[in-house]
């Protein structure tokens, strides 16, 4: 499978049985298959981690850090996701960020007032909350597929439709609830924040196994279709080694989640609500937020769609060559529809969990995310030229800027100097990029 989502039957491994003799000598880097973009991506993220943890004692890659760390990126991650399509297909979106405060209102105010009001229920009611995720879900959805009906049926660039969704969201937000902040304090909520909503030490490591073993029934998997099509796969070793390097990320991410305790003044609060006492010398570590969890299925349901779905081929053929794509029979202008209504879609869950770790909604909430969630996208390998992009890429984008901002600001760096350096790791990784695509000749 190529960046662009579709399949490359030159991709190629090892010699084996009727797999058209053997191959050259080749690095170990080209016998595992592995994506360059990725693996520099890698390299940066890990110089990152041991240059900030050199610089802060040990304290960057701890439990609580590393778990603060990962529930912080996720609406950015979540929303970079979505970005991956609208960039392959040659659009940009600039309102992202006015979006997830638009959804992020609409939910606060249905929640905490219109909805209780309407049905006579007290805030809190767990029918209240699922309604208003619903309201949220369908707010952002419509908010984008109305976008990409501008785009897509009516001619307007992306760019301007997005820039004008920018400006009008972010102000109608301001108007839904007068411009004041909203407290949330429903506990149901608050699960998809972050500390409020973990899973524990034991469900997380079990989840953790569950996790590993499914990538290496994938990865089996796909060798055994390969075999069975007769084309060329990588040697046993190879295999091994790369479900040996799955599972031990997999594993050692959940384990050190698993190590970050329960403050004792929690546990406490937690038994008290239950009328009960905390038994002598009891304790409790958060291990995977939910937020985290939401993400890891967002990211497998993307992929699934960018690799194995016909929307996901109509998509990256039409980033590829758009003319090409319609005279071959596909409706862009639908499919237009059909992308920045997903990116509205996964903003309204942005939002949610924003809300929901913030506890409160605030008229500046999402404020320059949009520039974030390019940024991910286009760090993470993601071509502005479109046709080129993946899923995991930006995720790992976004996790080495929040990384960056998260290291800076514990060393005492200023939020000023903190975007420079952000903005200018944007810079260097589409200069990468281009640097990149020309010694492959990539044409774009």
């Amino acid at each position: 499978m190529s960046d662009s989502g579709v399949i490359d039957h030159k991709n190629d491994g090892a010699s084996g049985p009727g797999r058209g003799g053997a191959p050259g000598r080749r690095s170990l880097v080209q016998v595992l298959e592995l994506d360059v973009r990725l693996l520099g991506m890698l390299v940066a993220f890990a110089a990152i981690a041991i240059v900030f943890t050199i610089w802060t004692g040990g304290t960057f890659v701890s439990p609580r850090n590393v778990f603060n760390i990962s529930v912080q990126a996720v609406p950015v991650a979540i929303m970079a996701c979505g970005m991956v399509f609208v960039i392959v297909a040659r659009h940009i979106d600039l309102s992202v960020g006015s979006m997830l405060a638009m959804c992020s209102a609409i939910m606060a105010m249905s929640q905490s007032s219109w909805l209780p009001a309407a049905f006579g229920l007290d805030y809190g009611n767990p029918f209240i909350l699922m309604l208003t995720v619903i309201i949220g879900f369908v707010t952002g959805t419509a908010m984008g597929a109305l976008t990409g009906w501008l785009v897509g049926y009516q001619g307007i660039p992306s760019f301007i439709v997005t820039l004008g969704g920018l400006f009008v969201w972010r102000n109608v937000n301001w108007f839904t609830t007068n411009g004041q902040s909203v407290s949330l304090t429903d506990p149901n909520l608050l699960m998809f924040g972050g500390t409020e909503g973990v899973l524990g030490a034991p469900l997380s490591l079990a989840l953790g196994a569950v996790a590993s073993l499914l990538a290496v029934w994938g990865i089996l998997s796909s060798r055994r279709a390969k075999l069975a099509h007769d084309f060329r796969v990588k040697p046993m070793w190879a295999e091994g080694v790369m479900m040996g390097l799955i599972v031990a990320v997999i594993m050692l991410f959940v384990t050190w989640l698993s190590r970050y305790e329960i403050p004792a003044s929690k546990i406490r609060r937690m038994f008290e609500a239950r009328g009960e006492t905390v038994p002598e010398g009891y304790t409790a570590m958060h291990g995977l937020p939910i937020s985290v969890l939401i993400l890891i299925l967002v990211v497998v349901a993307m992929t699934v769609v960018a690799r194995r779905t016909r929307l996901g081929r109509y998509i990256f053929a039409m980033g590829g060559n758009p003319d090409a794509a319609e005279l071959s029979g596909i409706n862009t202008r639908a499919l237009t529809v059909k992308i920045f209504a997903l990116m509205g879609f996964l903003c309204a869950l942005a939002a949610l969990i924003a809300q929901a770790r913030l506890q409160s909604h605030g008229n500046d909430i999402g404020m320059l995310e949009e520039l974030r969630v390019i940024a991910a996208a286009v760090i993470g390998g993601t071509a502005l030229a479109g046709g080129i992009g993946t899923i995991y890429g930006a995720v790992l984008g976004a996790l080495i800027m929040q990384s960056l901002q998260s290291g800076m600001a514990m060393v005492g760096v200023d939020t000023p100097f903190q975007n420079i350096v952000v903005g200018l790791v944007l810079v260097i990784a589409v200069w990468v990029d281009i640097l990149y695509r020309k010694r492959m000749g990539i044409a774009k």
